[in-house]
């Protein structure tokens, strides 16, 4: 009796502690220029806001597995992916202006599911300027959000990009201790959109290392998807 009454606790516990299993599937994608994409989609369930996560350079989709957990449990559904050349993905790895078909790919698989209310896509470093290129392309996605961003990552430039998104919301992160970022983001922010805002974290941090590193960020980040994917 003591012990399938200790059993029943016990189930009971890890049901409270788990209440919103996180649903993963790893999947794959076709760009428009015939490129396989590698992707895990954690799917939020129900009907729900969605966002594309974009890797570094050299990087893979796993950088955003901690964070992605963490939407998911905030009520979002997340589709990161790996860049051509890198993981999963096939193609060439060499940065090229070309890579934001991978994640206009992903916007594409989103847009196609019938309970996906919202998009935001979330790109670190080189992801970053892949991240607001395919937006600028994809009037659907409602919020962009640069972590580490360059002006010119190895000739891939973000400012045709900038122009073509206008005025849409843009959530800027930059390390204090990472100049090139943290000029690229004053940079945006200084021309007056009044849906461009920044963060800029005393931590020394590039890219995804930034949300693991600075806790202060990421639930910034977190509240942004939820103001702009919510709303």
């Amino acid at each position: 009796m003591i012990g399938s009454r200790a059993a029943a606790v016990a189930a009971l516990v890890l049901v409270v502690l788990t209440p919103h299993p996180i649903l993963a599937a790893e999947v794959q994608l076709r760009t428009s220029d015939g490129v396989t994409i590698a992707a895990t989609f954690h799917d939020a369930g129900a009907p729900a806001p969605a966002v594309v996560l974009v890797p570094m350079y050299t990087r893979t989709k796993d950088d955003w597995r901690a964070f992605a957990d963490r939407l998911h449990v905030s009520g979002f559904s997340t589709l990161a992916i790996d860049l051509r050349g890198h993981g999963g993905s096939g193609g060439g790895a060499t940065p090229v202006p070309a890579m934001a078909l991978d994640v206009r790919a992903a916007i594409d698989f989103l847009a196609a599911r019938p309970t996906v209310r919202a998009i935001g896509v979330v790109g670190a470093s080189l992801g970053a300027s892949l991240a607001l290129m395919a937006a600028a392309d994809a009037p659907l996605v409602q919020g962009v959000a640069m972590i580490s961003p360059a002006s010119d990552y190895r000739g891939v430039r973000l400012d045709a990009a900038v122009k073509k998104y206008a005025t849409r919301p843009l959530f800027l992160v930059a390390s204090t201790e990472d100049p090139l970022a943290a000029r690229t983001v004053r940079g945006l922010v200084a021309e007056s959109v009044p849906a461009r805002e920044q963060r800029l974290s005393l931590v020394a941090a590039h890219g995804t290392l930034i949300l693991d590193r600075d806790p202060d960020v990421a639930a910034a980040l977190v509240d942004w998807l939820r103001r702009t994917l919510l709303s």
